[in-house]
């Protein structure tokens, strides 16, 4: 069972630990983290959320994301989720560290308070090697950033109604020019 640390409302770690069921049951602040893979011909990979996902089932999502356990790093966490999500080795000099932004989400009787941190990385990665964890992951694609643009800029057609992930990425594709 994983168990989080609680947030305050300003980020600050309160010394509880809870699961995530409480978690979510009780709209407790935690931390997550997320990261956009990018290959050297300016694609974007993503993942489709498992069709068994409470949140977001059989959506497109960002490459990997996912919860920092209680007593990680937000570095440390994108590495195992990477690792559990995609069976990809990530390295901590793959990683850019982007951008801290808040979110909550409530779906049913899920309410989801995240700190999330942003992570660019910037790998070429053969779909072909990608192992998925089938109750987590049912895809992964590369889109081009004027498919990615498209269905943003259309209600955020196909993709996860998690609006700041999508905007961080609109913003990645203009800074690095892509």
């Amino acid at each position: 069972m994983e168990s989080f640390d609680v947030l305050n409302e300003y980020g600050e770690f309160t010394g509880k630990i809870a699961t995530r069921e409480e978690c979510h049951k009780k709209g407790y602040w935690h931390r997550a983290v997320y990261a956009f893979i990018i290959d050297d011909k300016k694609n974007i990979l993503l993942q489709k959320r498992s069709e068994n996902k409470k949140l977001w089932p059989n959506m497109w999502d960002v490459t990997v994301g996912g919860h920092v356990i209680s007593g990680e790093f937000g570095r440390q966490a994108l590495i195992r989720e990477t690792k559990e999500e995609l069976g990809i080795e990530i390295a901590d000099d793959d990683i850019k560290y982007l951008v801290c932004s808040t979110s909550i989400n409530k779906q049913g009787n899920i309410i989801n308070k995240h700190y999330n941190e942003c992570y660019l990385i910037t790998k070429n990665i053969d779909i072909s090697d990608i192992v998925l964890q089938k109750e987590e992951v049912s895809e992964i694609k590369y889109f081009s950033k004027e498919e990615l643009i498209k269905r943003i800029e259309n209600n955020y057609e196909g993709l996860t109604q998690k609006t700041g992930p999508w905007n961080f990425l609109k913003v990645i594709i203009e800074k690095y020019k892509m």
